[in-house]
């Protein structure tokens, strides 16, 4: 199962490296597109759910890795809940 990679920039600037076990996000996320923080945080649980879905039938058991990614992209967004017009960029992809 092809595994990537995700670059998200926050509404800090900061940019994190995000991992998912499919190619299903590039379905969900465009490089350069800025998302709103709960706009972004949805999508994040769609795909990364959906990758660890695809890792179940295919191995027989959940992506542990994705659904830990889900909850590090759930507790950082969490920190810019109170912060108008927070966003996120999808900077790039990493195959």
């Amino acid at each position: 199962m092809p595994e990537m990679h995700f670059h998200v920039r926050w509404p800090d600037e900061r940019i994190e490296a995000c991992y998912s076990p499919s190619l299903v996000i590039r379905d969900h996320f465009a490089v350069g597109a800025t998302y709103p923080l709960d706009e972004f945080r949805e999508r994040s649980r769609v795909a990364l759910t959906t990758a660890a879905e695809r890792v179940r039938e295919k191995y027989g058991f959940l992506c542990s890795r994705a659904l830990a990614q889900l909850a590090r992209i759930e507790a950082a967004a969490a920190r810019f809940e109170a912060t108008p017009g927070a966003s996120v960029t999808i900077v790039s992809f990493e195959d």
